[in-house]
């Protein structure tokens, strides 16, 4: 009895050293599982949490070493997909339903936390010296800090991982500790077979462009945004016909003045890449672009644009949140 009492110990302490360090194991496995692996696919889900209306998506990542990210977002509601595609031309945001992309000179996603790129949920993890770690039944929970500079509000994250050191579930806090992303990976693979022409623009249009969206000739109503900063009130809006839909250009004056521009979305005939600076950003219902100094998106057929020199950028997001609900609700 005391051989197997001592047995036991002993297996205790070399295969689960009694508990001591578990969090230690399971980063070392996850970043062994990155470091071995040619690169990774994973499908999951992402839920966007605006003011309690919550938006959801499902996710397919395609990585591959040295650079190649494809990222696939469709919208559950009304099964429009945009793509981020970073390869070795550049970084793109394409929207197949559009027939265009824009092209970015950028180092996306290594300036922000991603909350459905494991490379980037490591890196988090890596570089916060205080991260929290708790133990839940087969569960183990770590609790880091965030960086997404284009939105201040973003302050920590929870990733969830099993028992292999694999991520079962992402969740992105605001500062008053309200669930705001919400991504659970449903499969990862590592080191999968990728097709050679994976990242490749022309893929993605043969592959995802076959529902185009129908060309909205007018605006059937103007949407005014429900969130204005304190001090800025509208003093002028004009209706412009284009050559094919209309435009409505709205002036905010005050202490936080800014230009909103909606128009019906142009449809191209020919896949169009439109070269633009800035940054993707991930809006509830839709992936946009935002500058230092502008926002722009498509949302239910519409183009909007917002402009100002005086407001920050979480300013700009919270209006275009505050005009995006009402178009995902019409």
């Amino acid at each position: 009895m005391k051989k197997v009492f001592l047995l036991l110990i002993l297996g205790c302490i070399l295969f689960s050293g009694c508990g001591k360090s578990t969090q230690k194991d399971i980063i070392k496995e996850f970043s062994k599982k990155l470091e071995n692996s040619t690169g990774y696919y994973l499908k999951g889900d992402l839920s966007i949490n605006n003011n309690d209306e919550i938006y959801n998506y499902d996710v397919e990542v395609y990585y591959k070493k040295n650079n190649f990210y494809k990222v696939i977002l469709t919208n559950i509601a009304n099964q429009h997909t945009q793509v981020i595609l970073k390869n070795k031309n550049g970084v793109y945001v394409l929207t197949p339903s559009l027939n265009k992309s824009f092209r970015f000179q950028s180092d996306w996603p290594y300036q922000n936390s991603q909350i459905y790129l494991l490379d980037a949920l490591f890196h988090d993890l890596k570089v916060d010296k205080d991260y929290t770690f708790e133990k839940s039944k087969n569960q183990y929970i770590f609790q880091t800090k965030v960086k997404y500079p284009n939105n201040s509000k973003l302050v920590n994250q929870k990733i969830i991982f099993n028992q292999n050191g694999c991520p079962r579930k992402a969740i992105v806090y605001d500062k008053n500790g309200v669930e705001i992303m919400v991504m659970t990976f449903d499969k990862i693979k590592f080191s999968p077979n990728m097709a050679k022409d994976e990242f490749e623009i022309e893929k993605i249009i043969d592959t995802e462009s076959s529902d185009k969206m129908s060309k909205k000739s007018s605006l059937e109503d103007v949407i005014y945004p429900l969130f204005v900063p304190e001090g800025t009130k509208l003093v002028n809006e004009e209706k412009v016909k284009k050559n094919d839909g209309q435009r409505v250009i709205m002036n905010y004056d005050g202490e936080k003045s800014f230009v909103l521009v909606e128009e019906t979305a142009d449809v191209f005939q020919e896949f169009t890449v439109i070269p633009t600076l800035g940054e993707p950003y991930q809006l509830m219902d839709t992936l946009g672009v935002i500058t230092n100094n502008s926002l722009s998106w498509s949302s239910g057929g519409i183009e909007f644009y917002i402009v100002s020199d005086v407001m920050s950028k979480d300013e700009m997001i919270e209006v275009a949140q505050s005009i995006t609900g009402i178009v995902s609700m019409k």
